[in-house]
């Protein structure tokens, strides 16, 4: 290591983000001004090769718009230090047209500096945002200088956007297609044939404290103790960089006989496999900017269990679902990302989830549900208006 990064690495990690945001809004290219008109191709910006939410919303939104007829084209970003090999963005024509940033408010004037002056100049700029806490961080305000709209999953994450002054904020949720499952069963994931199965499905690098799979896991035990026929699967990937957090986990799924860990990635037809093969999803979240997997299982027609809180709360509705009660708490989080104790998010009620689990597997008809149809965000309408 060289003495400037040696240097670099001995900052705080509050000035050394700072710093570098700032350094990429000094260099990153302006948005034209005033704003240019709808119009021209569309090309969505992101982590498109990345197994994150950034780069699953990506990757939804890219494909449903051409699944729209429109001529949409993807322009991948994902950061060789963080996902592997870099990919460099598809070719951008100079001239008019739309650019959507799947990129959050910090990293965006660095996505519009990788894509260059000429392709970002005499386009429409929007940043697709998710924040999973109520305000946005200090770092992200700088963002709002290089988008012209910001377009958002949900009201939960609209209501910490919205901005006097700032850019317009629209809610577009992210596209959520009908499932289809692998043929892979029960034997194929290890599963018991006659178990009751219940799912708890996170990404352990996008903050363990914030998707609380040990709640998951104590709320599985007050309601059924270690009983072999009640299994918990902690289905997640991203593990190696989350450190001790994923470590405490480890530690509670091991100590419970009837807690199985899958860590592994998995393409999206098997998660849905896993999903069908499982008779309730649990989600003890402390906050969520959308929710996939809790969109997921009530498109399957599965029961879901999870936190009465934040951006799922926009389509956590009718049967088959049990929004859990919850205390709002500081938010701390060991991994950083989250870590804001001047804000609040979700505590869930571990009783309740458990009184709610032990309700539906007490009836078999409760473990299917009609399934919920989620429509596709009229993308030709939204792209084909002026900014408000």
């Amino acid at each position: 290591m060289n003495p400037l990064h040696r240097l670099w690495q001995m900052l705080p990690r509050g000035p050394r983000r700072a710093l570098l945001f700032r350094g990429m809004a000094l260099v990153a290219p302006r948005p034209t001004r005033p704003e240019p008109p709808p119009g021209g191709p569309v090309t969505v910006v992101g982590y498109l090769t990345a197994s994150t939410g950034l780069g699953s919303g990506a990757r939804r939104m890219l494909g449903a718009m051409r699944a729209a007829g429109i001529d949409a084209h993807g322009a991948d970003i994902t950061h060789p230090h963080k996902q592997g090999a870099w990919h460099p963005p598809a070719e951008l024509a100079d001239g008019p047209g739309t650019l959507v940033l799947h990129v959050n408010g910090p990293m965006l004037p660095w996505a519009l500096h990788v894509l260059g002056r000429r392709a970002v100049r005499g386009k429409r700029i929007i940043g697709y945002w998710a924040w999973e806490l109520p305000r946005l961080p200090a770092d992200w305000e700088p963002g709002r200088r290089f988008v012209h709209e910001i377009w958002t999953p949900s009201e939960f994450c609209a209501a910490a956007m919205r901005a006097p002054g700032g850019p317009p904020v629209t809610i577009v949720p992210h596209p959520v297609p009908m499932p289809a499952p692998s043929p892979i069963d029960r034997a194929g994931f290890g599963l018991p044939a006659d178990a009751f199965v219940t799912l708890c499905m996170f990404d352990a690098g996008s903050s363990v404290a914030r998707k609380n799979p040990l709640g998951a896991i104590e709320a599985h035990a007050r309601a059924f103790g270690d009983r072999p026929d009640r299994v918990l699967v902690l289905k997640t990937h991203g593990t190696a960089h989350a450190g001790e957090a994923w470590q405490g986990v480890a530690r509670a799924a091991a100590a419970r006989p009837n807690v199985i860990v899958l860590d592994r990635d998995m393409g999206g037809a098997d998660l849905s496999a896993l999903m069908a093969a499982a008779d309730a999803m649990i989600s003890l979240h402390r906050a969520e900017g959308f929710g996939f997997a809790v969109a997921e299982a009530m498109a399957l027609g599965l029961p879901v269990v999870a936190t009465g809180w934040s951006g799922n709360m926009d389509f956590m509705t009718g049967p088959g679902v049990y929004p859990v009660p919850f205390a709002l708490v500081p938010a701390r989080d060991p991994q950083a990302t989250y870590d804001f104790p001047d804000m609040e998010w979700a505590d869930p009620d571990l009783d309740a989830a458990a009184a709610s689990l032990r309700q539906i597997a007490g009836d078999p008809a409760r473990c299917r549900v009609e399934p919920v149809p989620f429509p596709p965000p009229d993308y030709a309408a939204l792209l084909a208006r002026p900014t408000a």
